[in-house]
């Protein structure tokens, strides 16, 4: 393999050209971003430090696709509209075919580059909107975000022309799931005034067959993971505990209520929050294990949304756990989901059902959720009075949530799915005792079930008394069959108040389920 070598313009330090597709290549030195020309070399500026980031990718790791081998060469970060950052790792396959794998909330998306052609051009970027189907290389692609994010840092090689705090236009778009997993994903780049995309599908750590490289390229590269950080806040000296402190932009300390910002471990007050207290069933720090992976609470919020002039409150538990990500529990009026962001394909807020995994979810609630007060830790730049649009779909005990939400030129849409959990499953996972248990019915609460035995025994019973009335009948006088008539009547009634008694109380149960929706199947037209 034929390696072009140059001296760093920023140090003098050797930099090298590895690839026949790299364009740029950040030295290891000093942190400048190299350009290659035809017969030069350019100083494109160096890159900012790269945020840790608890990546289950690193510079140098080898795995394979398809039966294909591949090897990341390089890494560009980017800053979110809305705070925090994601990874786009580059994955050279042999004869110098590029992948882009782009890693953000513990989701893999690895797609390669297919040539825009004239007859089929991109949608104009200002003509595109969330939510949006767009019919583009034989699939029917939905509009999950878009906007405008800042290339912030690089790594290793990098097959385009990376220049630091450059602009980047982009939308990104799901597809449908595919029956072996995963999910068509697709990206449109309209970044130097030019148009590339990029198609391929979310895939998983195990589907790449990814392994750790032996040795470390870049100590100082961002690729360590820090555990956790103990800092004071800066207004009350309070003791904070940081479990993801890279990633981690907005911090409510619990003893002050001050909201601070996080760079790098210093932390900085931003505002003090509203006095409220918070009364949370979980306290912050605790491990629990959920579907086998074990969790820490790092951040709870309280968010609520008004409606007819009542307030609907609930609390919302941060989940972190290294190489998964974030994921959520969710308490309302004391009943427990837990929380994992799906691909949103087709999926619209104001449709009346959906379909998902093979069931039909029917919407609940739209309405517009506030942030009404934060503790903890988040990895977005979350504040007191964030909005966000919401749109809740139930197929108990299962709910699909959209939350689109705006950040200046950054539009977003994240589908997650909740499913129940009972407060004694709660109580099992986190190692806690004595949770309050809930009074009314919970919106997908799962409805009681009646046994087969009621429905047999109840059958047999029926089946036992007819066959007693038609034998006293064929062996009485003309005038007994009326009396046992009537007492098969009031016999068939005893025995089948059981029953009958268990679907009232079903039906009972699903109207309580829906007496806070506008969308009740059991709301009478006058209401």
């Amino acid at each position: 393999m034929k390696v072009r070598r140059a001296s760093c313009p920023g140090c003098g330090a050797p930099v090298e050209f590895r690839f026949g597709n790299s364009m740029v290549s950040v030295c290891e030195f000093c942190h400048t971003a190299v350009a290659r020309g035809d017969k030069d070399i350019e100083d494109y500026g160096k890159v900012s430090d790269l945020v840790e980031t608890d990546s289950v990718v690193q510079l140098g790791s080898t795995g394979s696709f398809r039966g294909k081998p591949f090897e990341v060469i390089g890494r560009v970060q980017y800053d979110h509209a809305a705070g925090g950052v994601w990874d786009e790792w580059y994955l050279r396959f042999p004869g110098d075919k590029m992948a882009w794998l782009a890693e953000a909330q513990g989701q893999l998306h690895l797609t390669f580059e297919r040539p825009v052609r004239t007859k089929s051009p991109l949608p104009d970027f200002d003509s595109l909107s969330l939510g949006q189907i767009v019919h583009y290389g034989g699939q029917d692609l939905t509009v999950a975000e878009l906007g405008v994010a800042k290339a912030r840092s690089a790594q290793g090689e990098i097959p385009w022309q990376f220049r630091p705090n450059d602009d980047h236009r982009y939308v990104d778009l799901h597809g449908a799931p595919e029956p072996e997993g995963g999910s068509w994903f697709a990206t449109f780049d309209y970044s130097r005034g030019e148009q590339h995309t990029f198609i391929g599908r979310t895939v998983t750590k195990e589907k790449l067959n990814l392994s750790t490289p032996d040795w470390q390229p870049d100590p100082g590269s961002g690729t360590i993971a820090v555990a956790s950080l103990h800092l004071n806040c800066p207004k009350c000296g309070g003791s904070l505990d940081l479990h993801a402190p890279k990633e981690t932009l907005r911090v409510g300390c619990q003893h002050c209520g001050a909201l601070l910002s996080n760079d790098d471990g210093r932390l900085k007050l931003l505002t003090m929050l509203e006095q409220r207290e918070m009364h949370t069933s979980l306290p912050l720090g605790i491990r629990g294990t959920i579907e086998g992976t074990e969790y820490i609470i790092i951040g709870i919020m309280a968010r609520f949304v008004r409606y007819a002039g009542t307030t609907y409150p609930w609390t919302e538990y941060l989940l972190y756990a290294p190489g998964i990500g974030f994921r959520w529990l969710v308490e309302n009026d004391r009943h427990w989901s837990f929380v994992q962001p799906v691909t949103g394909h087709a999926m619209d807020p104001l449709a009346t059902r959906l379909r998902y995994d093979g069931d039909s979810f029917r919407i609940y609630d739209r309405a517009t959720a506030i942030v009404r007060h934060v503790i903890g830790e988040f990895y977005w730049k979350v504040q007191q009075g964030n909005c966000v649009e919401t749109a809740d779909f139930i197929a108990p005990p299962r709910m699909l949530s959209i939350e689109d939400s705006f950040e200046g030129r950054t539009h977003e849409r994240v589908v997650s799915l909740g499913t129940y959990m009972k407060p004694s499953e709660i109580e099992e996972a986190f190692g806690v005792e004595n949770l309050t248990r809930p009074w009314g019915v919970g919106v997908i609460q799962p409805a009681p079930k009646i046994s087969f035995g009621v429905w047999l025994a109840w059958a047999g019973f029926c089946f036992y008394m007819f066959i007693i009335y038609l034998g006293n009948h064929r062996s009485a006088s003309s005038a007994t069959p009326s009396a046992d008539g009537w007492m098969l009547f009031y016999g068939l009634l005893f025995v089948s108040a059981i029953p009958i008694g268990c679907l009232v109380y079903i039906h009972n149960f699903e109207v309580s389920r829906w007496k806070d929706s506008d969308f009740s199947p059991y709301a009478s037209s006058d209401d």
